[in-house]
This record gives C-alpha cells, sequence and structure tokens, in this order.
C-alpha cells in the first residue's frame, strides 16, 4: 500500500515523513508549537513549506478559532488539493484547551438561495469528554 505522502504525489523527504508521523500521532489538532517541541531539529522555513504543501494537497487542514494560534489536523481520505470533505465540528475545550474534530452523524446542510456555498465550519467550545 503507498504511503499518504506518495498517494498525494509529495516527495517523500525524511523531515516530511517525521512531521506527517506528528500527525498521525496526535488525535486532537495541534499548534505549530507542538509540531516544533516534536521535531528532533528542524529549520523553520521548511516546516512552514511542510505545512503548506500539507494543506495545498489535502493532507492536513487548518483551524482557526478567534484569538487563538492555528491548529491543524490531518484530513479524510477524500480531501484533495482544491476541496476539503470535513463534515466534522471544531471543539474547543475551555479547561484544558485541546481542539478536537468530532465527527457528527447529522452535519447540517444550508442551502442559501442565490449562493454558491464552498464550504461549512462549525465552531464550539465547552468542556470535553476528559474535563
Amino acid at each position: 500500500m503507498p504511503s499518504l505522502l506518495k498517494t498525494k504525489k509529495i516527495s517523500e523527504t525524511p523531515f516530511r515523513l517525521e512531521v506527517l508521523d506528528i500527525f498521525e500521532s496526535n488525535k486532537n489538532a495541534i499548534p505549530l508549537s507542538v509540531i516544533e517541541k516534536e521535531l528532533q531539529s528542524y529549520n523553520r522555513i521548511t516546516l512552514y513549506r511542510t505545512i503548506k504543501v500539507f494543506l495545498e494537497k489535502g493532507i492536513i487542514h487548518e483551524i482557526t478559532i478567534s484569538g487563538e494560534d492555528s491548529n491543524y489536523a490531518l484530513c479524510v481520505d477524500q480531501c484533495e488539493s482544491d476541496s476539503h470533505q470535513h463534515d466534522h465540528v471544531h471543539f474547543k475545550c475551555n479547561q484544558c484547551g485541546i481542539i478536537s474534530c468530532v465527527e457528527v452523524d447529522n452535519y447540517p446542510a444550508l442551502d442559501l438561495p442565490g449562493y454558491q456555498v464552498e464550504q461549512t465550519e462549525i465552531q464550539m467550545s465547552g468542556k470535553c469528554l476528559n474535563c
């Protein structure tokens, strides 16, 4: 079975594999600071370029919550460079600060007459299951 990077037609460099491993080992969305802490050694520009490529190729998605640094989480298999297919809620725990992608059975579809909706994002906050 080809690796995720090969499937997305991205060169497998040791650095990219290390960054991908960090995403795969974290079940929740993570900020750049967590990635930086977990890397053995890195060049900041190379890290930013890797994150950008992962975003563009549909490997990860960015979660921006007002007043917070961006967080990143692995995408589902169907995500592509031009479209992300996420039917989940981004939930921020007000106690521990963790941001999670929470799957929901009935993700709402809104019809806005005259508008072409390309993406819907739902953000919620409260207390997570672990707190």
